[in-house]
């Protein structure tokens, strides 16, 4: 087998790894896909009368101010999801997995890699959800074309994945989970 093949191989099955972790523990899981719909269902309908009065005009206007808040709360929604990255891979740091896969024969950034896709997986599922919930609360726009929805989308992904390797980066860098978690 070639080295490519090897690389590939060993970081599908880190991010199965990873995957399984995310399976194993629903609640966290459950969090970070609940928790930008919640954010995002409490500025429309709780705050979205008063916060809008100052979009419209002065009368309040409830589409234009969802225009306003969504590709905030999806932003956001990326960085409290990667969060986990470094949180994760400060737990394998600390807890002996990475000292338990340097003796086996594998390739070195798999287990890295495997923890950007999977959280780029996870960052990619809470936009689509989010994205959906504000479809369905009235978000519309009437000026993009289905390609400039495909490259927001791109530019989410691309996003998503740079916040994943800073927070591996802090992650690497923390002494224990608790000052993973503050400094991300």
């Amino acid at each position: 087998m070639s080295t490519l093949t090897l690389a590939l191989r060993d970081s599908s099955t880190m991010l199965r790894r990873n995957l399984l972790h995310a399976r194993r523990y629903p609640s966290l899981t459950l969090n970070l896909l609940l928790t930008p719909v919640m954010l995002l269902l409490l500025f429309v309908y709780i705050l979205g009368d008063t916060m809008s009065a100052g979009i419209g005009g002065g009368t309040p206007d409830r589409s234009a101010y969802i225009a306003y808040v969504v590709p905030g709360l999806l932003l956001m929604t990326i960085g409290s999801t990667t969060i986990g990255t470094a949180v994760s891979v400060s737990n394998d740091m600390t807890e002996g997995i990475i000292a338990r896969f340097r003796t086996m024969a594998i390739h070195r950034p798999s287990v890295l890699i495997g923890h950007v896709l999977g959280s780029v997986l996870q960052c990619v599922t809470s936009v689509v959800l989010v994205a959906a919930v504000a479809l369905a609360i009235g978000f519309r726009s009437t000026h993009a074309t289905a390609l400039e929805w495909l490259a927001a989308f791109a530019l989410l992904a691309f996003f998503a994945l740079a916040l994943t390797w800073i927070a591996v980066g802090m992650g690497l860098a923390s002494p224990n989970a608790e000052a993973a978690s503050n400094s991300a």
